[in-house]
């Protein structure tokens, strides 16, 4: 199986504050990798370094072999961007330009870029929005789209650029309970389509059921990782036994 990423001794400070304290993993091709943890324990920090939203203060972190950073030296600014245009990533709070239509949204990136005709650049725009199943919402603004329509116009936006790896940073935890389902429909929909994500959650039982492998995080370091039946069901470290007795208690 192909490392598609591949994380050594990633660390990061603001200030006196270590916020990630060496941490290391390895992401196969195709895999679906939730991690999970408390607030404030790094997860967000780990995300937005893969995809250079954060910058390190020391470590590694290679996509499909090409050096984002290495031991704390950045790749040029050109290659920096080659690199991260190979992910995409879906935040907590959209992020959807209010003044442009849905299908707007998501032609922006890719005739900016000149990845495709602008025929092409429609076609794929419209085909991912059936995929999500809005379809009819093209030429909407997000102002008249309810929270999990812009979630989902935000995941067919990330789907664009037709990235190696989808990076999610708590997708569901700005929208309502009833809500929420149809983003996790789609993100299970891609997982079984073989898409590599990485998927910052606060929702247990979606992380058991979607992912190949866990991670909890807890202070800046990864605590405990394991397929969900071992990190679940039989977890090795207290610190994780006493987060997920927390969790179902919060339930």
């Amino acid at each position: 199986m192909t490392h598609i990423i591949e994380v050594k001794q990633l660390k990061k400070s603001f200030d006196e504050l270590e916020v990630l304290k060496g941490v290391s993993f390895d992401i196969q091709a195709g895999e679906v990798v939730a991690v999970i943890g408390p607030s404030g324990s790094g997860k967000s920090t780990m995300l937005r370094s893969l995809i250079h939203l954060e910058e390190v203060t020391g470590g590694t972190i290679r996509l499909l072999g090409q050096g984002l950073v290495e031991d704390g030296r950045y790749a040029s600014g050109k290659d920096i961007r080659t690199i991260t245009d190979r992910m995409g990533m879906v935040f907590q709070h959209f992020n959807l330009f209010p003044h442009l239509t849905v299908r707007a949204n998501l032609e922006l990136a890719p005739k900016t870029l000149k990845k495709d005709t602008a025929a092409g650049i429609r076609k794929r725009s419209m085909e991912l929005l059936d995929k999500v199943g809005l379809l009819e919402k093209a030429d909407v603004y997000p102002a008249n789209l309810s929270g999990g329509q812009k979630q989902r116009v935000a995941i067919a936006r990330a789907l664009m650029m037709q990235p190696d790896i989808l990076l999610f940073d708590e997708p569901t935890s700005a929208l309502d309970p009833e809500l929420t389902g149809e983003v996790l429909r789609v993100i299970k929909q891609l997982a079984q389509e073989n898409m590599t994500m990485i998927i910052v959650t606060h929702e247990m039982g979606f992380a058991r059921e979607v992912s190949d492998r866990v991670f909890f995080m807890d202070k800046g370091e990864i605590a405990e990782a394991g397929t969900p039946e071992q990190l679940f069901g039989n977890p090795q470290r207290e610190r994780t036994r006493l987060f997920l007795q927390r969790e179902k208690l919060e339930e």
